[in-house]
């Protein structure tokens, strides 16, 4: 009998409800704690909550889930039918996630490989959405496990924040912070590199620093087909324009998404982010 796989990610892939649904894959909540009261990390969300809370510096704290609600996830997936699991979370240089993944694997009823994607939001979306494919094609789990890391080892992350204040309150900066210094005013444009953040540009003003992000992108997808996501939060009319822009520009587009990041990342990275991540284009 060919093997059942389930595939499992966490909520910072920020697939959607849809998505996930269409593709079966079981989503695991991290969760953020804001002033006190811990609430998963679910899209949509009031993104004004946030906001008043990062701006006021209200405690937020964000928490990965216990290897107790993997364990729940896995003993469903096998309860379901499957035989084997792939479980793919964000990178584990920017959360214990997939430690916890880990933990719980350890004790569950079927045999579970953990991916550490090295990426989160939806570099580790595309990676989710390719090892659902591969699964629903009848992949074992080797190959489904193999097919999300090199997907998301073939994609690329460039972000814009209106303020670096955020990371550098959350720790998530990292040599970001030595080679930018005290200079937090600046608009730098910043990469997910190998699972940590670092810097690619630094821009005196958001204008430019938007329209330089529209620019790298097309460079990068170059010629070749490409899915492409903007993802932002509280940045709606900038994720339209990016979007519209990028549509008219990129020759071999596969797929656009535009997708609204949830309240884990949003701490770190504060209202008006903007980001695109680049994979290799893959038709549904």
């Amino acid at each position: 009998m060919s093997p059942s796989v389930a595939v499992v990610t966490d909520s910072t892939a920020y697939l959607g409800a849809e998505a996930a649904g269409r593709w079966n894959v079981t989503v695991v909540p991290v969760q953020v704690i804001l002033g006190g009261h811990e609430i998963d990390d679910v899209t949509p969300f009031d993104a004004g909550l946030l906001a008043h809370a990062l701006q006021g510096r209200s405690p937020i704290v964000t928490s990965r889930p216990s290897p107790d609600r993997f364990a729940e996830a896995y003993e469903r997936a096998a309860a379901a039918g499957a035989t084997e699991i792939v479980s793919v979370h964000l990178s584990g240089a920017l959360s214990g996630t997939v430690d916890s993944a880990r933990l719980a694997a350890r004790q569950a009823p079927v045999p579970v490989q953990v991916v550490d994607s090295r990426s989160i939001a939806m570099g580790l979306g595309f990676a989710v959405l390719a090892a659902a494919r591969a699964a629903g094609a009848g992949a074992p789990a080797a190959e489904v496990a193999a097919v999300a890391s090199g997907r998301a080892a073939a994609s690329g992350t460039v972000f814009y924040v209106d303020t670096l204040e955020y990371l550098r309150r959350g720790g998530r900066i990292g040599r970001v912070a030595n080679l930018l210094g005290s200079a937090l005013s600046i608009k730098p444009l910043l990469r997910l590199a190998d699972g940590e953040i670092t810097v690619l540009e630094k821009v005196r003003t958001a204008s430019r620093a938007l329209a330089r992000l529209e620019d790298l992108v097309v460079e990068e997808a170059g010629e070749r087909p490409v899915d492409v996501a903007v993802q932002h939060l509280m940045a709606a009319e900038r994720a339209e324009a990016l979007m519209k822009g990028l549509t008219a520009r990129l020759p071999r587009l596969v797929r656009m998404w535009v997708v609204e990041i949830g309240p884990v990342l949003g701490a770190h990275t504060g209202p008006g982010v903007l980001g695109v991540t680049i994979a290799p284009g893959v038709a549904d």
